[in-house]
Parts: structure tokens; sequence; C-alpha cells
């Protein structure tokens, strides 16, 4: 058993290759036992071709991983694991068809001689979710949970096995408040028992809370590595990016009193998700949505959009009700919207960049048949108004990063030119650098007369961004807040339901 002060598992001198194109060069991280250890960078840097060779699921081009001391060469994820090595990946790695605890123990069944033995399963299933404290029914298929309970399946997953490193990426994405201090309970009882963390995420405030030691990427080289102790928030994020980062949040114009209301939704009811909700929309104005997990945000935004059935309500834009049944009817009301699942619904992600982009006004681009001279050219505009980074415009929407694949999913719904962005989720999974990019496009989509509706779980966008912020709890808009209003504490005493 390796000592205390030395590295469980360790990179040496790591390098990978992607045909002519290097990702990374000589990186050396140690994780030792019994810590968190923080692994940071922009979306791109290089922290997830690192993590898939520490994990078995990619072979290093150069340099070697060791394993208290011995060096180890993993053909596939399985020979990790076996290892004690688990990866618990941002994008969650469920069979949505199978059950809760058909996925816990998917390729890894407990046997009772020939057969399996379930009731042994459906235990430490429950054990595990017990530990997780969610009401997760191990028999419920994992289609039919909510994105949250999904990402804890995928926690208890990995706790059943012997882990000894337990790599997590962003595992607090989508998770709720309530869901994040559980989490991190579990951590600290894993650091008791001599598990090494390490810990991919961009929520700088998880990292000053729970890590020991950091690391730091940037274009695939190691920038810095040492102790987190004594390091601030603003230092991290200058190492991460290159540049100091001021100013995150544009300073915020005053909007105009007789500014005209240009959406309208009133009385809308979706069943089982909003009990009954109206708002409103003006021009120039961000109006933020704010509240916990679950309480109705999206399925009220699918709703007026006509994603999702609605029981009653009706929509106005610019004071004319309008009949919103498919996304192409908002599209040819100049209204674009940005889904928080950018991977799932948003990007096709095994087609190419350019298609994606143009696929959402693909007309504009047919006379009668594609010009795809004019598509490039749209194209390469594309790139260079949202920064879209790029190895090659011969990739798919699966090879960027998830800042890139934000940005390119943002260009995608500018293309229609709309007067209405409704944004859910903006920055899930997404580095400080294109953060800071992306609040400053909102800036100067209000300053152009545009008009934005901010889904958020971040309390910082919403404070930070928004004029005004309607507030959800259970179904219910419990609250539309104003000016000096628009801070944390009255934001969590409507999301809580204990005000409106």
């Amino acid at each position: 058993m390796s000592m205390p002060d030395q590295p469980l598992l360790a990179a040496r001198r790591i390098s990978r290759w992607f045909g002519e194109n290097q990702v990374l060069f000589d990186i050396d991280l140690a994780l030792k036992p019994g810590e968190v250890h923080a692994l940071l960078g922009e979306n791109g840097a290089g922290k997830s071709t690192l993590v898939r060779i520490l994990a078995g699921y990619l072979s290093p081009s150069g340099g070697e991983v060791c394993l208290a001391d011995e060096v180890r060469h993993y053909r596939s994820s399985g020979d990790a694991e076996a290892d004690g090595v688990v990866m618990i990946h941002q994008e969650l790695a469920l069979a949505e068809q199978l059950s809760v605890e058909e996925n816990i123990f998917l390729g890894r069944e407990l046997r009772r001689g020939p057969f399996l033995d379930r009731r042994a399963m459906r235990e430490r299933c429950r054990a595990a979710l017990a530990e997780l404290e969610t009401r997760v029914d191990p028999r419920a298929r994992v289609k039919d949970l909510s994105t949250s309970d999904q990402q804890m399946v995928e926690i208890a997953k990995a706790i059943t096995r012997d882990v000894r490193v337990l790599i997590m990426d962003e595992p607090t994405a989508s998770l709720t408040e309530h869901e994040v201090e559980v989490l991190f309970a579990l951590i600290g009882r894993l650091r008791q028992r001599g598990v090494a963390i390490l810990y991919i995420s961009h929520k700088l405030r998880e990292i000053e809370r729970i890590a020991d030691r950091v690391t730091v990427l940037r274009d695939g080289r190691l920038i810095d590595s040492g102790p987190m102790a004594g390091r601030s928030k603003e230092e991290l994020a200058r190492l991460m990016v290159g540049r100091e980062i001021n100013d995150m949040y544009p300073e915020r114009t005053e909007l105009a009193s007789d500014a005209p209301v240009v959406l309208e939704a009133r009385d809308m009811v979706v069943p089982g998700a909003v009990k009954r909700a109206s708002f409103s929309l003006r021009r120039g104005e961000v109006l933020g949505f704010g509240g916990v997990v679950g309480a109705g945000r999206t399925a009220l935004i699918e709703a007026l959009l006509g994603l999702r059935v609605r029981s009653a309500g009706e929509v106005l834009r610019n004071g004319q009700p309008v009949v919103l049944r498919h996304l192409r009817d908002a599209v040819r009301q100049r209204i674009a919207y940005l889904t928080e699942d950018r991977k799932g619904k948003g990007l096709v992600l095994n087609m190419g960049l350019r298609p994606n982009f143009t696929l959402l006004n693909l007309r504009a681009y047919c006379r009668p048949l594609i010009d795809r001279r004019r598509e490039d050219q749209a194209f390469q505009g594309a790139i260079e108004r949202f920064d879209i980074r790029l190895r090659t415009q011969a990739a798919t929407a699966a090879e960027l990063s998830g800042g890139n694949q934000q940005k390119l999913l943002l260009a995608k719904v500018m293309s229609i030119d709309p007067e209405i962005v409704i944004i859910n989720e903006p920055t899930r999974g997404i580095d400080v650098g294109t953060k800071h990019q992306i609040y400053h496009f909102v800036r100067e989509l209000t300053d152009a007369g545009c008009s934005v509706i901010l889904v958020s779980s971040e309390m910082a966008e919403l404070i930070g961004l928004s004029h005004r912020v309607a507030v959800m709890c259970a179904g219910e808009l419990t609250g539309v807040l104003e000016g000096e209003q628009i801070n944390e504490h009255e934001i969590m005493q409507y999301a809580s339901g204990i005000k409106g």
C-alpha cells in the first residue's frame, strides 16, 4: 500500500496526439490518498483528454500512467476500474431504457450460481442511493428520471465499485443545492477512507471549498500546480485564461420606462409541471428566471414555444395573440431558443460544423439548391463573431469542447436574426473565459434592441445580468423582482416558497 504522502495515481510526462494535432504536452499530475485535487482549465485546455487517459478510455501518445508507483497500461476503462480507478462523466453514460439497478451493475452483475442475484443488487443499489439521500426507485427506468436524479445514479454507480481513485467531471452541473451538499459530504467520507479524488469544475467557489491541491492546464500545457491554500478565485481565473478578467458582468443599462412589451404569456398551465404562470418581456430587457431544479422554468418556456403541451394559457407577440405549436412557428415570430441540452437537443453531434450552423435557417441558403458558397461565407462570419475555436473545419460537433459547442449553438440560433432570444442555462459546464464572452454578448443583444429571457441556476448570472428576475417554486411563479430586490436572499426566499 502506498504511503499517504506518495501519489496513488500519477501521470508522468503525458502527451497525446490526434493525427497531426498535439493536444497534451508532457503533463505531470499526482493524486494522493485522501486528497481532493482540482483540475482546472478553459474548455479545450486538455482536461477531458487527460482524465480519459487516466481512466483507460484513451492511451497516451507519450509518457506513462502509474498506480502506486507501478506503470499501468490500460487497454480499456474496464482495466482501470479493476484497479479501482473510476470516472464519473460530465455527459451521463447511462442506458436510458434500463432500470436504475440494471445501470448501476451493468457489465458487473452479481450472480448466485448461474443466475442473477437481483435481490443482492437491489439491496446494494438502495444502500448507495440512501447514502446520496435520494429517493430514486432502483426499479425506475433511467429515461423517466430528471437530469439531477440521473446524475445521482451516475454517482451511485461509481461508489458501488471498490474505488481507490475517483475522477469527477463537472459532477454538480445539474444538481440542486441540497444534492450538492450531499455530494460534498460524500466526498468528505471518501477522503477519510483514503480515496484520491480528481475534481473537475468550472465553479471556482466549489474549488475554494473542497480542493486541497489544484492543477491548471491551458492549451494542453501544464501552467501551474500546487496547494489550494492561499489562492483566490481571481488568481485561478487568470491562470486558466492567461489574462486578467475584469468586469465579468457588463454594466447593466437602464431599461426605458416606456419600453413596449414584445412577448407576454398569460395563465400558462403545463400538466404535471406548471400550475399557472403569467409574465411579460419588454424590448431591450433581460428577464431572468430563477428557481431550484424542477421548479418548472424549462417546462414553462418549452410550453410557450410549442415544445411541450399546455392545457391552458395564451401567448401574445407585440400585443397580438399568436399560436406556437412548433419551434418553426417561434422562428417565424423571430424568437430564438438556446436549449439547456446542447448535446441532446441543440446540436447534431455526428454532423459537421457548417451544417449544424445553417440547419435552423437552411431555407435562407437554398436557391433552390443549397448555395454552398453563401453558406460557407455565413459560417466563416459566425466563427469570427462568436470566437468559435476549431482545430479543423472538417470536425464534427462532437469533437468541439463544451464551450465551443455552446458558441456554435449560439451562432446557430442567432442565424435567424431574432428579436427575442431565450437562453436556458447558458454557461452550464462552460469555462470562465467563455462565460465572460457570453455575458458580454447578452449585453450586445440588448443594446441592439433585442429582448432576452435568461433561465439560469447560477445566482450570480441572474443578479449580474437581469433587469427583472421571475422566480418559480414547485410549478408556480412566486414573484417578479426588480431593482434592489434582485439579491441572493430575496431570490432564495421566493425560490423556496417562503415568500410569494
